[in-house]
């Protein structure tokens, strides 16, 4: 199942429900948790949209899809809910980069909820995977869904900075008004990606959130 949209995006989402494509979706995922393992938990497949509504949006983060194995997807881009679990080789590099960047100590954990609370809706592009397998929801209709997401954001009068990591979030330029809000776009943190050390974007997304006059982004997390 696909739960009820958070309230505070509710009155903007509502009518993608009625469409056909979340129909086909919802049957989709409602037969892949039937019969696989599927991440993140039914319940927390909208925690982006939970943790920071419409109109507290001032950055958004676009990731790809969930992490593939037990204990990580929660629901934000590139965070990780158990702060036991192993911090996964992309987090790493953002980490390494955030200190390098702007000094900021990274923490012990791959819990990044306390951005998410400061006006980061940490999206993915796709909000649930198979077990083990990548791209596996792909092209099933959170595209749709996530797409109109971008749309509203970017009707905003407020600058918002989109964080574009890597060719498929490039992709979504064309949703984006570059005239209106700023984008910082470079290669994806994956080790296996080069070009995002070195590339600086946390100073680069609090000079525009300053020069917009909306309040930098505080990047430490409580351990």
């Amino acid at each position: 199942m696909i739960p009820e949209i958070p309230a505070a995006w509710r009155k903007h989402l509502d009518d993608e429900r009625e469409k056909p494509y979340f129909a086909q979706l919802e049957s989709f995922v409602a037969d892949e948790q039937e019969h696989h393992t599927i991440f993140p938990p039914a319940e927390r497949i909208f925690t982006s949209l939970e943790l920071t509504s419409y109109e507290d949006t001032k950055v958004l983060l676009l990731g790809q899809d969930p992490y593939i194995q037990t204990g990580q997807a929660h629901g934000l881009a590139f965070s990780v809910e158990d702060k036991a679990a192993r911090i996964p080789p992309s987090l790493r590099n953002i980490y390494k980069e955030l200190k390098d960047d702007i000094g900021v100590e990274p923490p012990s954990h791959a819990n990044l909820t306390d951005w998410a609370k400061q006006g980061i809706l940490m999206l993915n592009v796709v909000l649930t995977v198979r077990e083990g397998q990548s791209n596996s929801h792909k092209n099933k209709g959170w595209e749709n869904f996530t797409d109109e997401i971008i749309r509203l954001v970017n009707q905003k009068q407020e600058t918002v900075v989109f964080v574009l990591w890597g060719k498929p979030a490039q992709k979504k330029i064309p949703l984006i008004d570059a005239h209106r809000h700023v984008i910082v776009q470079g290669a994806h943190p994956s080790p296996l990606a080069r070009g995002f050390l070195g590339s600086r974007p946390f100073s680069k997304i609090n000079q525009a959130l300053k020069d917009a006059g909306r309040g930098e982004i505080d990047w430490r997390i409580k351990d």
